[in-house]
């Protein structure tokens, strides 16, 4: 698999493990998505919104339009109006996906940080870190799930992988 079909499939797999984690969210009270929890972000709700906003500070970045934002913003405050925009933000993950080809994958972008500061990188590493963070915080996430009493997330790539390849 060359380096433009595995992003797509990661932009895939995203969009499948965010698809689960939204689906058990949605079974919690609205409480419990508020919930104080013990993570780098202070609750559930808190958890899916920096995920969003670190994707589309990526995103913004990868199109060549940055937006700067916290990244402790919250975007929604409502469950159903950010899981929308999730849907939408990894309809948008795929689209650009599947227009990439290796030679734009392997080029570097320039962006600055949230703190202002200029990094150059090829847009692999980018591409990479953007799916490696969105696990990252995934993974809170499931601990969080554990602790409201929803259960943990089971989003492991080889179960993607299962699930799509039969």
């Amino acid at each position: 698999m060359n380096g433009a079909a595995y992003f797509e499939r990661m932009a895939q797999y995203n969009l499948w493990a965010n698809t689960r984690a939204y689906g058990l969210c949605a079974k919690l009270p609205a409480a419990e998505l508020d919930a104080p929890r013990t993570a780098f972000f202070p609750s559930i709700l808190c958890t899916l919104n920096h995920i969003l906003v670190a994707d589309r500070i990526w995103m913004s970045r990868l199109l060549g339009s940055p937006v700067a934002m916290p990244l402790n913003t919250i975007l929604y405050e409502n469950f159903d109006e950010l899981r929308h925009a999730r849907v939408a933000e990894d309809q948008a993950i795929i689209e650009f996906t599947n227009g990439l080809t290796d030679a734009v994958v392997t080029a570097d972008l320039t962006y600055h940080s949230v703190a202002g500061d200029a990094y150059t990188m090829p847009r692999n590493l980018i591409l990479a870190h953007m799916f490696n963070h969105q696990t990252h915080h995934r993974g809170q996430l499931s601990n969080m799930l554990i602790e409201a009493g929803a259960g943990p997330l089971e989003i492991d790539l080889v179960f993607f992988a299962r699930d799509q390849l039969g």
